[in-house]
């Protein structure tokens, strides 16, 4: 199964954690206080970041969580956008690798 993946720059971490659990009508799945938060819905998978080097409400990147990866891959597409491809667990490994205190298990 293939999940749209969304990964949103942002500055105003707690914000919107609080306005996107109302819109996505959950709380985050992982969330890293002042830094990371992630929600997995059925058919959506959309992260924030504080991230410094883009501007704050800007795409990250987009993806596909993909049951089917076997390795996490990445392109960019002729927009320069990158795409991220990769299974949930590949997204673990990545949040436990920045974060290693998180230990999120899909």
């Amino acid at each position: 199964m293939k999940k749209l993946h969304i990964a949103i720059s942002t500055d105003k971490i707690d914000e919107t954690i609080e306005d996107y659990s109302k819109r996505l009508g959950m709380p985050p799945c992982s969330s890293v206080p002042g830094e990371y938060a992630l929600w997995r819905t059925e058919s959506l998978n959309v992260s924030v970041r504080q991230d410094p080097d883009c501007k704050p409400g800007s795409l990250r990147h987009l993806g596909w969580e993909d049951s089917t990866a076997t390795e996490f891959t990445q392109e960019t597409d002729v927009n320069g956008i990158v795409w991220e491809r990769f299974a949930a667990h590949h997204q673990a490994d990545e949040i436990n690798d920045i974060w290693p205190d998180t230990d999120y298990q899909p």
